[in-house]
């Protein structure tokens, strides 16, 4: 029997707007979208939580024994400035500043972003398919939307009537927008003269004489609108109706409003059973801004090298500190923040390795099972990451319990809780032990400490009081602190 057979998980829908019993389409096998990045910049924070989050729901369903097939697209062409719609492409802008081709800047980024995910430990999606690679299929939905009466061509570019597909359909559905108050609200955009209304919007656009990035299409030689993009990878590789759609907040409208649109207008049907939505990442209370200097990078949060916080701190802590939140719920970066996970993190990590030096005797004094299914009522409530790691938190309390000797544990419920602890850490939030982290080399890290501690105890028998104080101290300030006990002495990593 497969774990999902036994679970009932639960997902927040944004298209309902309500939390809903998962039900995949096709039994045991999952469709998942995830809008990737456009790769004309180092990723940043904020893009990383919502790739982490989708790891964590990756990784959760296929613990749970379901086979997923995880489609997550690069952007390397079509994005304009303006939410897609008008401006100067990022890509192209990068290119003439950085003096590259466009696709110099578009794999000098995608490999950024690989290697930031890497550090993350977060896995790999089961297809990464570009923007660019798919121009045949985006040019075929651009004819059948137009083919239904839902798009008009105009001097080259072809756009999406929104107004005509309103009439038959509902637009703004997903992020609840009136397309009657969209009509009152509107500004004026670039390009807005050839279109019939202000809300429609481009499936393709002809392209001006100095945009270098074009293909032949029926109407122009031109590029793809942003929008289309998703729905032409999606639906090749997940059908025209899949599981899980996600993406960050900011893309519900008009991103996500528009892909809804495009797949209904061509295919008559809802392309998405289940929307969801991450929330933003703040920095000490104010939003993320390059402008403003409020703003951070993976690489210099991992090296130190900034003026915000105080010290460097590991892709692990970072991505824990980051699942202390639920992902639907907006999450402050700051120092003391970061300070306070890392040393949850460290006691998590020290109760682990505690699993093995427990003794066991014959009765347990605390239930394994129902505490093992806690953990999975948390996933199971919409991936709520920081009630499952406060129920790994029960565990880490219950191991040093058994670890000081008040409390017990029989060998079956010792064999379980070390399996949980490790599922649920490593498989399910993909976490990584820093011990083992450095270097790669766990087992180096711990035998040099082992030495310090041989080396200070031996102090400590001449009454070399200052050296062994020195030891200590100095293993103090990188970390790792040393706690003597009637049976020795113990270190963890702070």
């Amino acid at each position: 029997m497969k774990r999902y057979e036994k679970q009932q998980l639960y997902i927040h829908n944004s298209l309902t707007k309500s939390k809903e019993l998962f039900t995949p389409i096709h039994e045991g096998a999952i469709g998942l979208y995830v809008c990737g990045p456009t790769v004309y910049s180092n990723v940043h924070m904020g893009n990383c939580r919502t790739f982490l989050s989708f790891d964590l729901v990756y990784r959760y369903l296929t613990h749970l024994g379901y086979k997923v097939r995880y489609v997550r697209n690069i952007t390397d062409a079509g994005h304009l400035e303006n939410d897609g719609e008008s401006g100067e492409d990022p890509i192209l802008k990068k290119a003439r500043i950085e003096q590259l081709e466009p696709m110099e800047v578009v794999q000098k980024y995608t490999v950024d972003f690989h290697t930031i995910m890497a550090k993350f430990n977060a896995l790999p999606p089961s297809i990464e398919p570009t923007a660019t690679g798919h121009i045949f299929e985006q040019i075929r939905i651009v004819e059948k939307i137009m083919a239904e009466g839902y798009a008009y061509e105009k001097n080259g570019s072809v756009y999406f009537d929104v107004m005509k597909f309103n009439e038959d359909n509902a637009y703004g559905k997903l992020s609840g927008r009136q397309l009657e108050d969209m009509v009152t609200n509107t500004r004026e955009l670039a390009a807005q003269s050839e279109k019939k209304n202000p809300q429609d919007f481009a499936l393709w656009k002809k392209a001006e004489p100095q945009h270098i990035m074009r293909w032949p299409s029926p109407w122009s030689d031109g590029f793809p609108g942003w929008h289309l993009e998703c729905t032409a990878m999606s639906t090749k590789y997940l059908g025209d109706q899949f599981d899980i759609h996600g993406g960050g907040m900011d893309l519900k409208f008009p991103h996500h409003e528009c892909e809804i649109a495009q797949a209904e207008a061509s295919t008559k049907k809802s392309p998405v059973n289940y929307w969801m939505h991450t929330n933003m990442l703040t920095l000490n209370g104010k939003k993320m801004a390059k402008s403003t200097g409020n703003n951070i990078l993976p690489s210099e949060l991992f090296t130190g090298d900034n003026d915000i916080l105080s010290k460097a701190f590991s892709p692990a802590v970072a991505k824990f500190f980051m699942y202390q939140a639920h992902y639907g719920s907006i999450l402050d970066f700051s120092n003391d923040a970061l300070l306070a996970s890392e040393k949850g993190f460290n006691r998590l990590m020290d109760a682990f390795r505690s699993i093995e030096s427990l003794d066991t005797s014959e009765e347990s004094s605390m239930n394994i099972a129902q505490w093992k299914q806690s953990c999975y009522d948390a996933m199971n409530d919409d991936f709520n990451s920081p009630i499952l790691i406060a129920q790994l938190f029960e565990g880490a309390t219950f191991i040093n319990s058994v670890k000081h000797g008040s409390g017990s544990i029989t060998v079956e419920d010792l064999k379980l809780l070390k399996q949980t602890m490790s599922d649920f850490i490593f498989d399910v939030l993909g976490l990584v032990d820093v011990a083992s982290e450095n270097n790669g080399s766990g087992e180096k890290l711990e035998g040099a400490i082992d030495l310090l501690i041989q080396l200070r105890n031996d102090a400590r028998a001449n009454k070399d009081f200052a050296t062994s104080d020195k030891i200590r101290d100095s293993l103090l300030e990188v970390g790792i602190q040393l706690k003597d006990g009637k049976d020795g002495t113990t270190y963890s990593l702070n």
